[in-house]
C-alpha cells in the first residue's frame, strides 16, 4: 500500500509531496496540469515491481536490473523521445527525483535521472521485496473492442500506444475466478451486470461479448461505449485483478458515460476500495465528485479513507493542494470553469425570462 509520493522536477511539477490514502485518491485539475502523469508515474513503478516478481523466480530486487527496468517502463508508459524528456523543462540542466514510500518500509523505492539522460535511472533506495500483485491502469478509452489480437500485434510491431493498453489487455484476458473468491467477486459484479443488462464473456477467438438473458451474445462492438467501460471493469473484477489487494489507476472514468452510468461507476469504485484495493482516479467531473461524496456518507462506505488533490498551474510548476475531504481543497481548481458556467447560466436565464 502506497503512503506517499515525493517528486522534484518531474514533467510539469517543480516540487511536491503527496500524502496518499489507503482507499480513494482523487486528482482533479484542468487539462495540462499533470493528472494523468501522476497516475502513470505511480503505475509505472508498481508495474515494474510486479513484473520483476513474475520474472524473478523468488529472487530479491537487484539495483542494476531495477535501474534498467524502471527506465524501460517509464519509456514505454510515457512514450517520450528520451527518458530525460520527462524531467521538467527549464533553462539549463535539471534532475528529476522520485520517491515512493509504502506501508512496509522494505518496499520503499527512489530513483532519479538527469534531463540529458536518454535511457538510465539511478535507484536509491532499492526495495527489499517485489510487490505481490500487478496494478491495473484503465485509460479514458475503453479496450474491449481493441482487445482481439492487440497484445500479439503490440509485441511484434511498433505501435503508438503506451504500454498501459498492452498491460490492461493482458489482465482482461486472464481466466475468471472460481470458488470462494468468485462468490465475493459476484457481489461486486451484480450491480454492474444489472446496469449492463448481462454478463461479459470472452470466446475462444479472443472476442468479448455481452451475454444477454434470453437473447444470446452481443458483440462488444455493438454495445454502447459507456457500457463497454463498465464491461471492462466487470471483467477485471471477475478475473480477480480488482479483488483483495493491489492498486487501480483510472484516468477520467466519467469519459463517454451518461449521468446514470457515472453513478454506477462511482459506486463500483467505492466497492473496489471496500475490497482493500487502493484506488487512484483522475477527473474533472463535478458530477462524479459529488456522487462519490454522497456515497461516502453512507454507512457501508464510511470506513473508506479518502484523499483529494487539486492541481493548478503556478509560477514554479504545477501547484498541488491536498486534503482529506473535497471541501478541504479550496478552491476546487479543477471545477472553476464548470462552476463559473453554472453562474453564467443562472444570469443568462434571469435575463431571458425578464
Amino acid at each position: 500500500m502506497l503512503k506517499s509520493l515525493e517528486i522534484r522536477n518531474f514533467t510539469a511539477f517543480g516540487k511536491a509531496e503527496l500524502q496518499l490514502a489507503k482507499g480513494l485518491n482523487v486528482f482533479v485539475g484542468e487539462n495540462g496540469t499533470g493528472k494523468t502523469h501522476l497516475l502513470k508515474l505511480l503505475y509505472a513503478v508498481l508495474a515494474t515491481s510486479a513484473e520483476g516478481r513474475r520474472r524473478g523466480n523468488g529472487t530479491k530486487p537487484g539495483k542494476a536490473p531495477l535501474q534498467r527496468d524502471i527506465a524501460q517502463k517509464l519509456m514505454q508508459v510515457f512514450r517520450p523521445e528520451s527518458l530525460g524528456r520527462l524531467a521538467r523543462r527549464q533553462i539549463g540542466r535539471s534532475r528529476c527525483e522520485v520517491a515512493l514510500l509504502f506501508e512496509q518500509p522494505q518496499d520503499n523505492v527512489g530513483f532519479s535521472f538527469a534531463s540529458q539522460n536518454k535511457t538510465e535511472v539511478s535507484v536509491d533506495p532499492c526495495p527489499g521485496e517485489w510487490i505481490e500483485k500487478a496494478p491495473v491502469f484503465l485509460p479514458a478509452h475503453e479496450l474491449m473492442t481493441v482487445y482481439p489480437g492487440f497484445v500479439s500485434v503490440y509485441e511484434s510491431h511498433h505501435l503508438q500506444f503506451d504500454e498501459t493498453w498492452r498491460d490492461t489487455c493482458l489482465l482482461l484476458g486472464a481466466a475468471t475466478l472460481k470458488g470462494p473468491r468468485a462468490v465475493r467477486a459476484n457481489e461486486l459484479l451484480k450491480p454492474l451486470e444489472e446496469q449492463m443488462g448481462g454478463q461479459v464473456v470472452l470466446d475462444a477467438n479472443g472476442r468479448f461479448y455481452l451475454k444477454l438473458p434470453g437473447v444470446g451474445n452481443l458483440e462488444a462492438h455493438l454495445v454502447a461505449e459507456g457500457l463497454r467501460k463498465l464491461a471492462m471493469l466487470a471483467r477485471l473484477i471477475a478475473t480477480g485483478s480488482l479483488l483483495d489487494q493491489g492498486c487501480l489507476f483510472w484516468d477520467e472514468p466519467e469519459s463517454n458515460l451518461n449521468s446514470k452510468l457515472v453513478r454506477e461507476v462511482a459506486e463500483a469504485i467505492l466497492g473496489i476500495c471496500s475490497q482493500g484495493i487502493q484506488v487512484f482516479v483522475a477527473t474533472h467531473s463535478l458530477f462524479l465528485l459529488r456522487e462519490l461524496e454522497m456515497l461516502l456518507g453512507q454507512q457501508c462506505f464510511k470506513a473508506i479513507a479518502q484523499r483529494y488533490f487539486a492541481l493548478s498551474p503556478g509560477h514554479d510548476g504545477v501547484v498541488i493542494q491536498q486534503g482529506d475531504r473535497i471541501d478541504d481543497v479550496d478552491p476546487l481548481v479543477a471545477l472553476d470553469e464548470e462552476l463559473e458556467q453554472s453562474g453564467r447560466f443562472v444570469d443568462w436565464d434571469e435575463e431571458t425570462t425578464t
